[in-house]
């Protein structure tokens, strides 16, 4: 059935669709409206068989020339009852997808609420009546933080649960003041414990206070850290005026949320790296707390930095209204101290902690002096012991989870190998599995080797599993104040995969109930823990000697930010009298690493770093990608590779005289699923060059897949400014 065009339209539109760059359809595709739309409006089009949703990029009235209405497919639906999305959305959507090396389609289609896809206009409006009936109903649609300003310890504006806000210190006081001067991006450089939450609480609240219309965006590096900062904004700014954004919600509460922000109900969003592209009409403020993470950098389809857009967001931004950015870390990225040292950021300090808490004081446990093969060194052991008769609590940090890596045999070699990825299928105890953690591949503990039948198969190295079942087996005698056993629990990927454990777990632990926490690198950061005084790290040793040149800068930030976790309460400590220490067993107690990290030298540790990447011609002194390819075997993907880099300079592409191309090579992990993985570095002093290179080989690269030795690839990527190699 053909079908039929209406018989005058009033525009021809440019929609953007969420096409792979690959597809050949360009970053937009023509179609006609009879009614007239602007760019930014979501609309319903078809596209062959289908039909999908769209973003009006740009509006042609008249048709440029060459179209027609006998060319071009109508649009089906416009959502009109939705505001469009802003061009200061579309300029950074446009900017990531160009800088990152994506469709714009991949990028802006992304950044909507999966569930936006499946639906039609009365079903939209249908939600936004809900929407609007949820507002009027909670506070009567008044606005969260508008008002008088507030003084100290009086009752913050807002809605619902009003909290006493507390007196700001002379260090929070002193970075409110410059914060409100400021014209630049702001490096908030703080000692963990120093109230970074705060000067951001505050500084949302100068904000609504200056334009109670106005939103403001915070992101956080994981979404384990988002309830404990939903719960203190909800508190002082009350609940209906505070969403989250993060991958974690259900299709319908993203939805929700994002129409909420999208539509300026919302006047704080708090997220993840996804929460960057929210739509937010009046941004005004964003906070990208604990700026150091590499969470930040996503590792899948446009492989963005948050952290690097929320910067070129708020400068955007500022075009029509000002919009402030805070970074803010105790361990800030080596790129952003780097900027704060040429000028390009403003650096305010906090070195203090609240209430002239004391920083923890570093244990070097010498492992060379200790007794082979023990897990807990005596002396730990003992302080663990003494802690919890206190009624103190400690942190035992292993960045590995499961009970072992790996399951060996000793008389024939046998490991227990992932059989598709070139990794070890870890040991986890409790319900007797392998488990591959870079594919999910599981299957039972075999009752013997299966190499040779021997029964004695054991596990080599350690986990966090095993780290609190020796635990609780060593502290069995061990007592609390009131008698009762010493309780050790553990917190990381696999204990809470069930819904609610993470925040049960957090619960028993702020509540006092557990008196040793075990775990991974998700303890070690933003999590507010007041009765901890001791914090012992394990098995650290492995980011001394990494081939990553990152690895040092990420061991510094770790053990710090661990550290950070202990003593934040100065009248706990002070009633205890207890010393805050931050225990570390090593091998190699003389590493320089360790004499900045006892005197909580930020500072002289990245001096030091930087010095190093500036004589090796490393990033943030150049800059750098990777094109990253997969097939069925580690050849192809070489090859593939190798093509590329001939392809190149075959063609001269421009940047490429001012860039190296390194050989190809396998991934650390080079399969994974099955699925060989091999990668190439680009290299150039100048950003600009690297970018015009990436650009102009594109459609090479495109080229290539569709040619040998491109036939038996499977997948290309670039990752612009990686963070691990």
């Amino acid at each position: 059935m053909t079908e039929q065009l209406p018989p005058t339209a009033a525009c021809s539109v440019e929609v953007v669709l969420a096409t792979p760059a690959h597809s050949g359809l360009g970053d937009s595709l023509s179609y006609w409206s009879s009614e007239p739309l602007q760019p930014g409006v979501l609309v319903r089009v078809p596209l062959g068989a289908r039909e999908v949703l769209g973003i009006v990029w740009q509006v042609h009235a008249p048709p440029p020339d060459g179209l027609s209405a006998d060319g071009l497919k109508p649009v089906r639906e416009s959502f009109a009852t939705l505001p469009p999305l802003q061009a200061n959305w579309r300029a950074l959507v446009a900017f990531a997808a160009r800088y990152y090396q994506r469709g714009l389609g991949e990028v802006a289609l992304a950044a909507l609420p999966p569930q936006l896809r499946e639906l039609d206009g009365a079903a939209l409006l249908r939600r936004l009546k809900k929407l609007d009936a949820a507002a009027l109903g909670v506070g009567g649609g008044t606005v969260p933080g508008a008002g008088a300003p507030v003084a100290a310890g009086t009752q913050a504006p807002g809605l619902g649960p009003a909290a006493v806000v507390p007196a700001p210190s002379p260090e929070q006081a002193a970075v409110l003041a410059a914060l409100a001067q400021s014209t630049q991006p702001v490096l908030l450089f703080g000692a963990t414990g120093s109230g970074k939450t705060e000067v951001y609480l505050r500084a949302a609240q100068a904000l609504l206070q200056q334009d109670p219309q106005a939103q403001a965006l915070v992101l956080v590096p994981e979404i384990n850290l988002t309830p404990q900062l939903e719960a203190r904004f909800g508190e002082r700014f009350g609940t209906h005026g505070v969403v989250a954004l993060h991958s974690g919600l259900s299709p319908a509460q993203r939805l929700r949320h994002w129409l909420a922000a999208h539509c300026g109900q919302a006047r704080i969003v708090l997220g993840t790296r996804m929460a960057v592209f929210a739509s937010l009409p009046r941004l005004r403020l964003i906070v990208v707390d604990e700026e150091h993470d590499p969470s930040y950098k996503s590792q899948d389809g446009a492989r963005y930095s948050a952290r690097d857009l929320a910067v070129y967001r708020a400068r955007l931004e500022s075009g029509t209204a000002r919009c402030q950015v805070i970074l803010g870390s105790a361990t800030p990225a080596l790129e952003s101290w780097h900027a704060a040292e040429q000028g390009r950021y403003q650096r305010l300090q906090m070195p203090g902690r609240i209430a002239g808490a004391a920083l923890p004081r570093l244990r070097l446990l010498d492992l060379n002096q200790q007794p082979r093969q023990c897990l807990i060194a005596p002396p730990l052991l003992a302080q663990l012991v003494a802690r919890a008769a206190r009624g103190e609590q400690s942190l035992v940090l292993l960045n590995r989870r499961g009970y072992a890596p790996v399951l060996a045999c000793h008389a024939c070699g046998w490991k227990s190998d992932c059989p598709h990825c070139s990794a070890h299928a870890v040991f986890h105890k409790l319900d007797r599995s392998l488990r591959c953690h870079h594919c999910g591949h599981a299957s039972p503990v075999p009752r013997a080797c299966p190499a040779c039948g021997n029964l004695d198969i054991a596990p080599v190295g350690r986990g966090t599993e095993q780290v609190e079942e020796h635990l609780g087996a060593l502290l069995a005698e061990a007592r609390r104040p009131d008698g009762s056993p010493v309780r050790v629990a553990r917190l990381d990927a696999d204990s809470t995969r069930a819904k609610g454990s993470l925040h049960s777990r957090l619960a028993a632990m702020h509540e006092g109930e557990v008196d040793v926490l075990v775990g991974t690198q998700m303890v070690a950061k933003g999590h507010d823990f007041r009765r901890i005084t001791l914090v012992a790290g394990l098995n650290v040793d492995s980011g001394l000697f990494a081939s990553d040149y990152r690895a040092p800068e990420r061991l510094f930030a770790l053990l710090l930010q661990a550290a950070g976790r202990a003593g934040r309460d100065a009248a706990f400590v002070a009633a205890q009298q207890a010393e805050v220490e931050l225990w570390v067993q090593t091998w190699y107690p003389q590493h320089p690493l360790f004499a900045a990290l006892a005197r909580h030298d930020y500072p002289a540790f990245a001096a030091q770093q930087l010095r190093e990447r500036a004589s090796a011609q490393m990033p943030p002194f150049s800059f750098q990608a990777l094109l990253r390819a997969e097939a069925r075997t580690q050849a192809t993907a070489q090859a593939w590779l190798q093509a590329a880099a001939d392809a190149a300079r075959g063609a001269g592409l421009p940047g490429l005289a001012q860039s190296t191309l390194y050989p190809p090579l396998p991934l650390t992990v080079q399969r994974v699923a099955g699925v060989e993985r091999a990668q190439m570095l680009i290299e150039s002093p100048s950003r600009p060059a690297l970018q015009a290179l990436l650009a102009a080989w594109q459609p090479l690269l495109h080229a290539l897949r569709r040619q040998p030795p491109g036939r038996g690839l499977l997948r290309w990527a670039i990752d612009v400014d990686p963070v691990s190699l």
